[in-house]
């Protein structure tokens, strides 16, 4: 599987990154028959958070124990995430983040430490300054943003740079082919086509989580069918129909299915990208893995995403 480098790291990420959600300690043999089928497709790399709560984190480390592979994984541990009190974008909720997340997993570092949200009202220094603390301590080897803007993202490595220190290594907000009406989550950062000019100038490694828009090019939504609320207010417009419509027209072109098309979109953007997936089946996974193979012009991509009215050199 294709590689995305990330400063800091020994080896790169693969371009499938696998979610934590769906695995539980309190089923090991479903949550490690998935993460061997994860790394039986040539994935390597995994993506956690503190807020996730303990049982897949420890699933996670069980499974790493039995198999004796943690020297061959990245793992993302993502931190620092709001709680009812508000922002908690601190040294010591990295810290506290940072050492539960060691103890679930039986672990002693994190390849990436990402910051879940950002809190706008802190200075970058202090964030940078706090960030650089863990990576002095060994407890990661790179850094990493979430749900952060591409604007506060510069000015922090604009800092980093100009004080010695090390900047963000990678950026992961939401970015699919379906563009939400609104954010899923509280705080959440989608890519506008702003964000996507920065990182086209940057090239700063993306990994995209609901990269596949919750599911929603698998043919299980239609216009009509408003039972799930959160899809309903998330993605449904007549421009991601319209999206889907096409993305389903090059999926029959192409011998594969418009889901794969939408993951496809994801990894042939013009800056380095990975997506997150989250299979809840090992069929969920392999299916993910076919848009590996689908290949996309600029015109396709631009087509897709309703950026021209027609499919250009056709």
């Amino acid at each position: 599987m294709k590689q995305v480098n990330i400063p800091g790291l020994e080896r790169g990420c693969t371009q499938l990154v696998m979610g934590s959600m769906m695995l539980s300690d309190e089923r090991m043999e479903y949550s490690a028959g998935l993460l061997d089928a994860y790394v039986g497709i040539g994935g390597n790399t995994i993506d956690t958070a503190h807020v996730y709560g303990p049982n897949g984190a420890r699933a996670i480390g069980i499974w790493m124990r039995e198999r004796g592979n943690r020297a061959s994984l990245v793992l993302i541990g993502k931190g620092a995430h709001h709680d009812e009190n508000g922002p908690r974008v601190t040294q010591e909720a990295m810290e506290r983040d940072l050492e539960e997340t060691f103890e679930r997993m039986q672990t002693d570092d994190v390849d990436i430490f990402m910051l879940h949200r950002d809190d706008p009202a802190k200075p970058v220094g202090y964030i940078v300054e706090a960030l650089n603390a863990q990576l002095e301590a060994g407890r990661c080897r790179a850094l990493g943003a979430s749900n952060w803007t591409a604007e506060r993202i510069q000015e922090a490595n604009d800092y980093a740079a100009a004080h010695g220190l090390t900047g963000f290594a990678c950026n992961s907000p939401n970015l699919s082919l379906a563009k939400p009406n609104e954010p899923r989550w509280p705080g959440c950062v989608s890519v506008d086509d702003d964000c996507a000019a920065w990182h086209e100038r940057t090239q700063l490694p993306l990994l995209s989580w609901s990269s596949q828009a919750g599911g929603f090019f698998t043919g299980r939504f239609a216009p009509e069918r408003r039972d799930n609320a959160e899809a309903v207010r998330v993605y449904y417009s007549d421009a991601n129909w319209e999206r889907l419509r096409r993305a389903s027209a090059l999926a029959a072109r192409k011998g594969v299915d418009a889901n794969q098309i939408a993951l496809a979109f994801v990894l042939h953007q013009p800056f380095p990208t990975c997506a997150l997936i989250g299979p809840n089946e090992t069929s969920e996974l392999l299916s993910s893995a076919g848009a590996l193979d689908v290949k996309l012009t600029l015109a396709e991509m631009r087509w897709l995403d309703l950026k021209d009215a027609e499919l250009r050199g056709e």
